[in-house]
């Protein structure tokens, strides 16, 4: 039996939480505990994912109340509402950001001798040094677009650095153009490192390619007068749109479809803080943008470049100190498959290595015995040492099947040059479900082999709750089970042949699907815990994951709350589920943990009696994961493996008083701090208990 959906007073809006995750990260750049380096980093990521916010959910919000759509979102907003909330919230972050920028983290790096001198600061040395550096590197690629009747506004690349120059003069045509347009190439560096001899003493001396261009615009435009030069970048809708009803090839419509991404209507203006009123009103015209679109910052327009910067600098104190993955003790010199064969292993990354994921996969190049693969790819990169060996498996002749997601945002284009490759090769590629994107993380191997019946055909599987990625692997926090069990390698395999083939969703042993079960077993779960509380026994939900918003699910946990269920949630990003609230959520309690690595994985606990319940996904508890993707949550079922997966992926996290959010019941996050006793961080924890330093 169905409840009713929670009152929109129960409900936290969706977007303004996106932007208090991001005070949570951005905080990370404020604490002085963090090395300096990575505090820098954390600005970076905050203005990355700001970029995102705003391709696609601010991109949504405008369309929205464009088109006069007034339906409010859960919370009961409008998205006019919603949107005057988000800008001002979002001018808001980007003001505190430039802030802890300029005035905490660049005077901080100063004193370890990393500067970045503005040009007012520029010695005679360094001028001469630039000015050469100009017009040997920059001014040949560079190509000003006056502005007069010839030469319209030019169409602007979405997150492009660009300059605005006011003009006064004739040219040698006669012209008197009052305004110019300078792209800055997305090839050229955002900043330099000037050499030793002249970095006045400092280690590392940068400059930013925007103070290059501002010192020599004038270069650029011959016998006229420079009045001022003014950075700016718009940011525009990204969301690609692919009508599911009329497409007949989703590659040929999606590689059309990225074509137009770069030049999607705008959203929001960044400039320069000394850009002048005039030039403003003048930009945001051509955008067709409004004054509330326009961010003025005290800096670069792009802080995202700067991620590069701790790389470039050789100061180990200064980040985080390097680790080795470790092994689990089962994986140490044994062959992956006899091990299999034994038992299930479990994999936690970043603390244990991606390797035997990668040479897992590798056998199927590399061993005869191996006759066929099976792989979802969401996420891999554009260099990739899994989709290489798939290609050399199929080159190899082995049976290779690749359900590549052509819509996983923002890496469309990797992954169609990846489907060209692979079928290039002789492998069987699959764009997955048009309308479903395929969010599920499997592969399936087949082997021949030799038992007591004589040979026989072997399936081995991998499942997880992260992107065959190996550089991400080493980023966020997953997990993975690889398996022989034959029950739920049947299972897999059913997955696949509803991707590759046709036919009615067949009933599975173990694995929760959606958009078929796995809402409607998430739903079980909980009631079931929620009928033990009202009957006087034990009942605890724990559950960690990236963002909790389907609304039904969020009823049931406050049904269960009301009912005596202790629930523990772990929600890193977005959560509109309000916790605490007397009578409603009293028993329920929302951490958010912000750390090193970004936390990822998905963990159920259901204590079922007892039973304790252990299962891994690759869906959040949204809407979309819900219904509109194709997802995996499948149990853990080796009770060692089962208490690993409490030990490492759940108490830790619950325990932890250092990197631990407590949201408040206004949705609100407050830091949690060691009161008495030892400082705990899960993330620190696990690194010690499961990784080596190197």
């Amino acid at each position: 039996m169905n409840r009713r959906i929670p009152p929109p007073t129960q409900f936290l809006n969706r977007e303004l939480e996106i932007l208090e995750f991001n005070r949570r990260v951005l905080a990370q750049a404020a604490d002085e505990s963090v090395p300096l380096l990575e505090r820098l980093r954390f600005i970076t990521i905050v203005s990355s994912n700001l970029d995102e916010f705003f391709e696609i959910r601010v991109a949504g919000l405008k369309e929205s109340i464009k088109l006069g759509l007034a339906e409010p979102s859960p919370d009961g907003s409008t998205p006019a509402e919603v949107y005057a909330a988000v800008s001002r919230e979002a001018h808001a972050i980007v003001t505190e950001q430039y802030q802890l920028l300029n005035n905490i983290v660049l005077p901080a790096l100063a004193r370890e001798s990393i500067v970045f001198p503005k040009r007012e600061e520029w010695s005679a040395p360094q001028k001469q040094w630039i000015r050469d550096y100009f017009f040997r590197e920059l001014l040949p690629v560079l190509t000003p677009i006056g502005l007069d009747p010839a030469h319209p506004f030019p169409r602007v690349l979405n997150k492009s650095l660009n300059f605005a120059v006011e003009l006064e003069g004739r040219d040698a045509f006669g012209r008197s153009s009052r305004a110019a347009i300078v792209q800055a190439p997305r090839a050229l560096p955002r900043f330099i490192r000037l050499p030793a001899q002249v970095g006045g003493g400092a280690q590392y001396c940068f400059v930013f390619l925007s103070s290059i261009l501002h010192a020599h615009v004038g270069e650029l435009f011959a016998g006229m007068h420079v009045k001022g030069s003014y950075q700016f970048r718009v940011t525009r809708n990204s969301d690609l749109f692919v009508d599911e009803e009329e497409i007949k090839n989703l590659h040929t419509a999606l590689q059309g479809e990225l074509l137009h991404r770069h030049f999607g209507d705008a959203v929001r203006l960044e400039v320069a803080d000394n850009c002048p009123e005039p030039m403003e009103e003048f930009l945001l015209q051509q955008f067709g943008l409004q004054k509330h679109d326009l961010y003025r910052v005290e800096g670069p327009v792009n802080l995202y470049r700067l991620r590069e910067v701790p790389d470039q600098v050789d100061r180990p104190h200064l980040k985080y100190p390097p680790f080795q993955p470790g092994l689990p003790t089962a994986l140490e010199h044994a062959d992956i498959f006899e091990v299999l064969k034994k038992q299930d292993v479990l994999l936690h990354h970043p603390f244990q290595s991606f390797m035997p994921v990668v040479d897992f996969i590798r056998t199927t190049a590399t061993d005869p015995n191996v006759i066929a693969i099976k792989q979802t790819v969401y996420r891999t990169g554009t260099d990739s040492e899994l989709m290489e060996i798939l290609v050399e498996a199929a080159r190899k002749g082995k049976e290779v099947t690749v359900v590549v997601e052509l819509m996983a945002r923002f890496d469309e284009e990797a992954n169609l040059n990846w489907a060209a490759r692979l079928e290039e090769a002789g492998a069987h590629v699959v764009y997955g479900v048009v309308g479903h994107k395929t969010h599920a993380k499997m592969s399936l191997i087949v082997r021949r082999e030799e038992n007591e019946q004589g040979k026989v055909l072997k399936r081995y599987v991998h499942l997880s709750t992260g992107n065959y990625h190996p550089r991400t692997a080493r980023l966020y926090t997953d997990f993975g089970l690889m398996t022989s069990n034959e029950e739920m390698c049947a299972d897999v395999n059913e997955v696949f042949k509803q991707l590759t083939g046709l036919g009615r969703a067949s009933k599975m042993k173990y694995l929760w699907q959606s958009p078929f079960t796995l809402h409607k077993r998430v739903v079980t779960a909980i009631r079931n815990e929620a009928r033990l509380a009202s009957e006087g026994k034990p009942a605890r939900i724990i559950a960690k994951m990236n963002a909790l918003l389907e609304p039904q699910i969020i009823e049931e946990l406050y049904a269960a709350s009301g009912a005596g269920v202790k629930i523990e949630l772990v929600v890193r990003g977005v959560c509109a589920l309000k916790p605490g609230i007397e009578g409603v959520s009293q028993n329920i309690r929302v951490r958010s943990i912000i750390g090193r690595f970004l936390e990822h994985s998905r963990v159920f606990f259901f204590q079922n009696e007892g039973a304790e319940d252990v299962y891994l996904a690759s869906a959040d508890w949204m809407d979309r994961n819900f219904f509109r993707r194709i997802e995996l949550c499948f149990p853990v079922l080796d009770p060692a493996l089962k208490r690993r997966v409490i030990r490492e992926g759940l108490q830790p996290y619950l325990d932890d008083n250092c990197q631990a959010w407590e949201m408040k019941p206004d949705g609100s996050y407050e830091l949690q701090k060691p009161r008495r006793g030892r400082r705990r961080s899960a993330q620190e924890e696990l690194l010690f208990t499961l990784a080596t330093p190197s």
